[in-house]
């Protein structure tokens, strides 16, 4: 009888001491980071340029006939092709006629066009209130790798194809945002930095005029401060290749906030930290200039994610069906709760003293969105976490697909991804699947906008009914 070879032992047994120890190599030094790093960013620059034209700029792809009449513009291809014969001034596209390839900025124009002489039960523009500011939308979670990067680059590029004039202010120091939009950032003053040091400045000086009435010493400005109160929102502003998103980018040198921001709330403890990044976009106009405003937001809970939630109207948390991203998101909840209810306590104890009225954070919507979905494999536990956050939670579920993950390769959104490099299918349903998520968050967007119309013209139907009885009076 043949004797039965022996199982193979885990890898992990009978490791020599010392072959391990000639694998470390020299002791690693602080220098030697430095050199990681140099490589490191040789190669995101080059991984990066990717989806680069030759001379080193990002440049949007066209749409195709097909393209802009299923996704774009409501309308037949045969409808589009004799419009576009009777008006010869509208743009006309390249290639063919059954064939036509359209720039963005060409389908905006057409949009227009279609949205002024054609049937007026079609929506050829989305929805937006005349006379109400933009949506603030923050995506944040503490946990990294759940999607926070990908789902604001994609709904601001959904929003961006919708029609919808869309600013993305990236928050997060490593910039992944940035790579993704083309943004070319320098420093930290072509950051959102110098925004949120021209408030602590602004700050101070309202407090040296009441110090000066009092006969106090002023708080001094030093360089930083000083530089700052000459930067505007516009200054850090930058266009992209998208014709309607444009960019306030971030680099490493952003993450100096987070340990400048807590010096200068010492320097003057009545401070509203937390609204720096309101007042910019406030005083900025970025409120009246855009339509949709999207936060990307760092994996933590600092003082730059504080600051995107405190401005933000609509909160998406992405999350992983895994039990570690689920139990990380309700701590995330955890901790929102404590520090937004801690400065409501601090700040509302003051107020009652100075006999002001009460302040209070609220949002129009919060909403978890579950990314990367796996139904094959993750279906019970994402049925689990839906029926714990409840009505906070999105009821699609991103799946990832072939086309997700070939234009994560080539730092670029699936919108930005040529379906003529799959077959027809891939990516029809690559695009669904975050079509369905820009759907749901339409809704939410246009739900707070219609909500927020309908409180202002009861407001000022009580006005004028209180004007009525004051002069009937």
């Amino acid at each position: 009888m043949a004797k039965k070879p022996d199982t193979p032992l885990p890898p992990y047994f009978n490791l020599d001491p010392a072959a391990a120890a000639a694998k470390l190599g020299e002791m690693v030094d602080t220098a030697r980071f430095a050199k990681a790093a140099a490589f490191a960013g040789r190669g995101r620059d080059d991984l990066a340029k990717r989806g680069y034209a030759p001379d080193g700029r990002k440049r949007l792809r066209k749409f195709s006939t097909w393209e802009v009449c299923r996704y774009l513009i409501p309308v037949a291809p045969a409808h589009l092709r004799r419009v576009l014969n009777k008006n010869p001034d509208l743009p006309q596209g390249e290639g063919a006629s059954g064939s036509k390839w359209f720039t963005l900025e060409e389908v905006l124009k057409l949009r227009d066009h279609f949205a002024e002489e054609g049937i007026s039960t079609k929506e050829y523009r989305p929805y937006r209130p005349e006379g109400l500011p933009a949506k603030v939308v923050a995506v944040a979670n503490f946990k990294g790798g759940v999607g926070k990067t990908s789902t604001a680059a994609h709904l601001a590029m959904s929003a961006a194809l919708d029609g919808y004039k869309v600013l993305v202010v990236d928050l997060d120091s490593q910039g992944s945002m940035t790579s993704i939009l083309g943004g070319q950032v320098a420093d930290e003053w072509q950051t959102v930095f110098p925004l949120l040091a021209r408030d602590y400045a602004e700050a101070v000086e309202a407090e040296n005029k009441v110090r000066a009435a009092a006969g106090s010493d002023p708080i001094p400005l030093d360089e930083t401060l000083t530089e700052a109160r000459e930067v505007s929102l516009r200054n850090v502003v930058q266009k992209t290749h998208w014709p309607n998103i444009d960019l306030i980018g971030a680099q490493l040198n952003l993450y100096w906030a987070e340990f400048q921001i807590p010096v200068w709330r010492m320097g003057l403890r009545n401070w509203a930290l937390w609204d720096a990044l309101t007042n910019a976009l406030d005083q900025g106009g970025a409120l009246d200039d855009y339509d949709v405003i999207l936060l990307d937001t760092p994996p933590a809970l600092g003082y730059l994610t504080i600051n995107a939630l405190a401005a933000a109207d609509i909160l998406m948390v992405p999350l992983g069906a895994s039990f570690l991203e689920f139990d990380s998101t309700g701590r995330f909840f955890d901790m929102l709760y404590s520090t937004f209810a801690s400065i409501e306590d601090g700040e509302n104890a003051a107020r009652r003293r100075a006999g002001l009225p009460e302040m209070k954070f609220e949002w129009d919507v919060v909403r978890a969105l579950i990314t990367r979905f796996d139904a094959s494999q993750q279906t019970d536990l994402a049925n689990v976490i839906q029926a714990y956050f409840g009505d906070m939670m999105n009821a699609y579920r991103q799946d990832y697909t072939a086309l997700v993950g070939q234009a994560g390769e080539s730092v670029s959104g699936i919108y930005e991804a040529d379906y003529r490099n799959f077959n027809r299918e891939t990516y029809t349903r690559g695009r669904e699947v975050f079509d369905r998520t820009y759907a749901e968050f339409k809704e939410l967007l246009i739900g707070s906008w219609w909500r927020d119309q309908q409180m202002e013209q009861q407001q000022s139907q009580q006005e004028e009914t209180a004007d009525g009885q004051a002069q009937t009076a």
